[in-house]
């Protein structure tokens, strides 16, 4: 039994998301565990990096590196099926997972999948989807994507990986919408250089990582609860959201931990629950 329980999940958040369809100010999101966020504007949807599966627990039950949940799945995955763009920032199974995007894409025909054009081959292996259906970025790409406009910034995990053509492997995108920018962060650590290619989007909401980078845990790192609230005052951000936390138990952070960090740099901050909504006015 998961002991994490969702502030609101399936029909309730279903109905949530709903009723604010037809919202025309403003933009809204809506936490969904790990990395995954799902973003609202103007009736068009963005889900980020979404892991709505059991499939690593599954995968490593028997192994020295259990990933045991710590909390409740928020929803189907086929059960969203109003979603015009999702991506992927990296080729780890909580970032790429076959078993949330597969009945994702069939649930969306026309959806748009975004993710690091030098991860082409591996998401199409992954997918089984046609070569040429992942929207490719790299960092010094914009592409325009059902209404959002996606800029590539590199992504550290634990290093900023590039392929034989100088490709990003990991990745974070900035997403401009009406008046509005966020900042999905991917997975990633503080690397030299990372606030000044941030700073001039002047982010309205950054999603950054808290769960930290401990070398026994025998996976990739990135922020701790403490860089995260520093990132968030370095890049001028309007809001930081944490992320990456009370999924598995061995690579966690509580995020007290963020919100006592958030209040001695004065970052303006949110912590939601798994499930739960942040509106932007």
């Amino acid at each position: 039994m998961s002991s994490i329980l969702a502030y609101q999940k399936d029909d309730e958040l279903l109905a949530d998301i709903k009723s604010t369809e037809s919202v025309t100010t403003g933009f809204r999101s809506w936490w969904l565990g790990q990395s995954g966020f799902l973003l609202q504007w103007e009736g068009k949807y963005l889900l980020f990096d979404p892991y709505l599966s059991d499939s690593l627990t599954r995968k490593y039950a028997t192994t020295d590196k259990p990933h045991v949940r710590m909390s409740e799945l928020a929803i189907d995955p086929a059960r969203l099926d109003f979603v015009n763009v999702v991506t992927s920032s990296h080729n780890h199974t909580d970032h790429l997972d076959a078993e949330t995007l597969l009945p994702l894409l069939a649930a969306n025909p026309g959806i748009r999948l975004v993710i690091p054009e030098a991860n082409r081959e591996f998401v199409v292996n992954r997918l089984g989807c046609k070569p040429d259906f992942p929207i490719g970025m790299n960092d010094t790409f914009q592409k325009d994507v059902a209404g959002f406009r996606f800029f590539g910034i590199p992504a550290a995990h634990n290093e900023v990986e590039r392929d034989f053509l100088d490709q990003c492997k990991f990745m974070g995108y900035v997403v401009e919408f009406g008046g509005y920018r966020v900042y999905h962060s991917g997975d990633t650590l503080w690397f030299e250089g990372l606030e000044e290619l941030l700073m001039p989007y002047a982010v309205d909401v950054a999603f950054l990582p808290i769960n930290g980078h401990k070398p026994g845990r025998r996976v990739a790192g990135n922020l701790n609860a403490e860089e995260a609230a520093q990132l968030g005052v370095a890049i001028g951000a309007g809001c930081v959201v944490p992320h990456h936390y009370h999924l598995f138990e061995f690579n966690t952070e509580d995020p007290d931990v963020f919100i006592t960090a958030s209040e001695k740099h004065g970052t303006p901050f949110r912590v939601l629950r798994i499930g739960e909504k942040y509106s932007v006015y």
